[in-house]
Formats: C-alpha cells, structure tokens, sequence
C-alpha cells in the first residue's frame, strides 16, 4: 500500500495505549543477552589452574605441620588471586552488555499523528518508524513512502554494495511482504533490524521487533553454538602445559633427591612444591584477565 507524500504528513501512527499494550504482549525489542556465568563458576576455572592447586596443596600440608601462619598465606594469595579474576571477569561481563546497549539505536517513530524520539527497544509491531540518511533501522518494517532510499544490508547478505528500496505498492499487504521476503535485492519494499540507511527517506511499518527480526532469528541460533577457547587462549593454555609437566617432573626429581640425599622427604615435599611454583607462569591467567577485561571496557566507552 503506497502512501503519497501528502498523505505521509497524515499518518497517525499507533496511540500510547495502544503501543503499551504491544510492548507488554511482544516484550521489548532487543536480542535477548547471552547467560553470564555465575561467580561459583568463574571461581572454579580459576581454581583449576595449577598454580592455584600447588598453593592449596601447600597450605594443606602447612596445616598438617600445624603451621597455621604459613598456611593461612599460602592460601590467602588464592584467594587473593581468585577474587582480582572475579572482579574483572564481572567487569567484562557488564562491559559487554554496555556494549549490547550501544548497539540498540533510537528510533524516531510517529505516534498520535507526533513524531517522537523514543528507545530502539520501546519499538513495537504496528510503529511507523521515520528513516533518513545515517539512521541504523530498529526493527523489521514494511515501507509505506520512500524517496531515493538505500540502505547498507551487509551486516545480513554480507554485501558491500548498498541496495535501493520502494515502498510497498497498492494491493501489497505489509503483514505478507514481511513474511515472504529476505533481505538482499534492489526495489524490494522491506528494511530489516540493525541495516543502515545510506541514502534517501522513507516511513516503514513495523512487522517484527526482538528475537523475531532476521537478525533476531541469527542471534537464536548462534544461541545453539558452543563457544570455543580463542587462539590465544588455546595457545596460553598449551605454554601452561608444557611448563606444568616440566614443573612436575622438576618437582619429583627434587623431592626424590632431597629425601634420599637428607632423609627428610616432608621438607623435600615442600621444597619440590616451592620450586615448581617459581617455574609455573603464575602470572598469565592474571594478566590475560585484566588485559581482555580493560579492551572490553575501553570499547564500552566509545558512544559512536
């Protein structure tokens, strides 16, 4: 259904009521954000590190000495240690969800025959949403006047090249052409979620907001996919290992020759324990958590 620009001026939109009603049936417009893990879980991956266990280990036989002094230390660092990783685990974690918050633009929408500048995720089914040029389109919508109007679909189809748009025509109803068309392709009358305008205007009806857009359905499916460990975490993790089995062996050898050569294979335990703690890279779980959780904090801070 083409609407003349005369008549584009006409355009009353959905009233306050009416959009509440939508916003409590469909729920806001936004993907849904990815489950956090719980502190109990963060603090485990960090205790199966093996120069946390060297320290537990230690502080247990301290305790079995009856050095309660040495023991408390040893497994204060771990603690220590551990509660540094929490933190900054749980500043990457709300760093991201900054991040997610960018990424929902305003939209400027028409209401009660008003143009109003609300929050992408306050979009609703049945919103007529105003595009122009630089816009960053909040919802999967149906055309209803456009003038000269491209858009940049590449965060979709994976094309560079822009693609032009019409408004939908007499006879075409808005609700069919959401259902049945995809993105990608010159002079079709759909704009789609988180696509960006290039050029031109245009007023669009509202078909699909949240997990129910196409970028929506991309981001309940990459739900479905187990996260891996990154190269560089891979790559941490086989160094830590080569240098753990080094440590190991170290150990043995030191705590065999320390008991055979003085008797004393307690203090030959410990002296293994202390040595293989000095070679492990205690220090790299530390450092990589700080350093990935202050870049996700640094590109939180950008507004653009």
């Amino acid at each position: 259904m083409m609407v003349k620009l005369s008549d584009s001026r006409q355009l009353t939109g959905l009233s306050d009521q009416e959009a509440a009603d939508r916003l409590q049936q469909d729920g806001f417009n936004e993907l849904p954000s990815t489950q956090q893990r719980h502190f109990l879980a963060i603090a485990w991956e960090n205790v199966q590190e093996p120069i946390f266990l060297l320290l537990i280990a230690c502080g247990v036989i301290y305790l079995v000495l009856g050095d309660a002094q040495e023991a408390l230390i040893l497994l204060g660092f771990v603690f220590f240690i551990v509660g540094i990783n929490l933190y900054q685990e749980q500043k990457t974690e709300r760093s991201l969800e900054a991040l997610r918050d960018l990424s929902s633009p305003r939209a400027l929408v028409i209401r009660k025959g008003e143009r109003q500048r609300i929050a992408g995720r306050e979009v609703v089914r049945g919103d007529l949403i105003v595009l122009s040029e630089g816009d960053r389109v909040p919802a999967d919508a149906t055309l209803l006047w456009s003038t000269h109007l491209t858009v940049d679909e590449s965060l979709l189809t994976g094309e560079s090249a822009p693609v032009r748009k019409r408004a939908a025509e007499s006879g075409e109803k808005p609700e069919t052409l959401a259902e049945t068309l995809r993105p990608g392709g010159d002079d079709l009358p759909c704009v789609y979620s988180g696509t960006l305008i290039v050029q031109g205007q245009g007023i669009a009806q509202v078909q699909a907001t949240g997990v129910h857009t196409e970028m929506g359905k991309i981001g309940k499916a990459l739900q479905t996919v187990v996260p891996e460990d990154t190269v560089l975490q891979k790559e941490i993790r086989r160094i830590v290992s080569k240098l753990t089995l080094v440590a190991i062996a170290i150990c043995i050898a030191v705590v065999v020759i320390y008991g055979l050569t003085r008797g004393d294979w307690l203090q030959g335990s410990l002296a293994g324990l202390a040595l293989a703690m000095a070679i492990l890279p205690n220090e790299i779980p530390v450092v990589l958590a700080i350093f990935l959780a202050l870049g996700a904090w640094r590109f939180s801070q950008q507004k653009s």
